[in-house]
């Protein structure tokens, strides 16, 4: 049966990039996106060059508005409130019902929530969408005490952007250092060590109980010290947005589960991104993953498989992050059973790369070497083994290495 209409459900990277797609791999329907906030934005400036207010909303749209009449993607402002199977459509927040030959889940997550008293006041900030990072900006002014939980990639970026600001940041996490499984203990204690040369305290510890008096926060730690300050940000992760999923009777499992189409169990509907977890053919379920680029890859091979052709190939993980003026970049799996070589400069670690048994590469993460990832991504994607001593020698390109 030909296609001659789809909707998708969500307005970010996923869901933009499923309708990107579509057109460029030759889809004449109609299409349609539908999002409470319209036009679809890139979410990472939001910690980032957005909060600190060098791009503005605008700036970080993932495409012009002429764009979307260009191309006949029609963007709804809307809230899905129901998923409907027969016939199949969806219902909106206010009644309207929209019809489509096949829909794409683009529900993103949401941010977790800390679960002690007081995790769910008013008052405590979250960072996932626009309306949250223009909340965030209003209250950061010079001298703003700000108590970030969590020093992921999310608290270090809003941690770097705060102190830029003025604010004065603590930043609370109860590992020390964070980001091990991303990027290795080397770069992790590096990163990390940044926050302190910044100004901002870090501590390490879990919370146990947030309350405000007196128009200040208070956050009692588990070790029965307590932090005070003016705002608290929460930037644990999220949830998966899976509700609309789940009451439609579609499979899910901490994400909406997909075969390697980026299909549902009802094979009329599709899930990309974040809120997506795919089931591979021989039964595994995978870890669900929120790189930017995993948004990107499952946007691409859903709109290959929704019109009947090949799936793109798609290379390791990657991701990316800046804080306090440098950037990071990971690939691969840098948790991986084996063992580290260390590229240093200056005496100070600025690449790392995973090893396995047999001297393949698995993971590799670096500071401000992007050209050093990306070879990093090629050896690993095409299976090369590397000598290593040349791979920790830092006057050696990785890409002669990669060729």
């Amino acid at each position: 049966m030909e296609i001659a209409s789809i909707l998708i459900v969500g307005g970010g990277l996923s869901g933009f990039t499923v309708a990107q797609n579509l057109r460029s791999r030759g889809f004449t329907g109609t299409l349609g996106i539908i999002d409470p906030a319209g036009i679809p934005y890139d979410r990472p400036p939001l910690s980032k060059a957005y909060l600190l207010g060098t791009k503005d909303a605008a700036g970080i749209q993932l495409a012009p508005d002429a764009w979307f009449a260009e191309h006949r993607v029609d963007v709804m402002v809307g809230s899905v409130a129901k998923l409907l199977l027969e016939p199949l459509g969806v219902r909106l927040d206010d009644g309207r019902e929209l019809l489509a030959d096949r829909l794409v889940l683009a529900t993103g997550g949401a941010a977790r929530p800390l679960p002690i008293e007081g995790g769910d006041l008013d008052s405590v900030l979250v960072l996932r969408d626009r309306n949250d990072a223009d909340r965030l900006r209003s209250k950061l002014s010079e001298g703003t005490e700000l108590t970030i939980i969590g020093a992921g990639l999310i608290g270090a970026e809003v941690a770097s952007a705060a102190v830029e600001l003025g604010a004065k940041v603590t930043l609370v996490d109860p590992i020390d250092p964070p980001l091990v499984p991303a990027v290795g203990p080397e770069l992790a204690r590096r990163l990390h060590d940044m926050h302190g040369t910044a100004g901002i305290t870090t501590i390490q510890g879990a919370p146990a109980r947030i309350v405000r008096e007196n128009g200040k926060h208070l956050i009692e730690m588990a070790d029965g010290s307590v932090i005070t300050g003016d705002e608290v940000l929460v930037g644990i992760g999220i949830v998966p947005n899976t509700v609309l999923a789940s009451d439609a009777g579609l499979q899910t499992d901490n994400g909406v589960v997909v075969d390697e189409h980026q299909r549902t169990s009802h094979p009329l509907i599709y899930a990309v991104g974040d809120a997506a977890r795919t089931r591979t053919g021989s039964g595994e379920l995978l870890r669900r993953a929120e790189h930017w680029e995993h948004a990107m890859n499952t946007g691409a091979t859903a709109a290959a498989s929704l019109l009947g052709q090949g799936l793109p190939q798609h290379g390791a993980s990657w991701f990316w992050s800046d804080r306090h003026g440098v950037h990071v970049e990971g690939v691969g799996d840098m948790n991986a059973e084996g063992r580290t070589v260390l590229r240093l400069v200056d005496g100070a670690p600025a690449a790392a790369f995973r090893l396995g048994a047999g001297g393949n590469m698995l993971g590799a993460a670096a500071i401000d070497g992007g050209l050093t990832v990306k070879a990093a991504r090629r050896i690993i994607d095409r299976g090369i083994i590397v000598d290593q001593e040349a791979l920790a020698d830092p006057n050696m390109p990785l890409k002669k290495l990669a060729r």
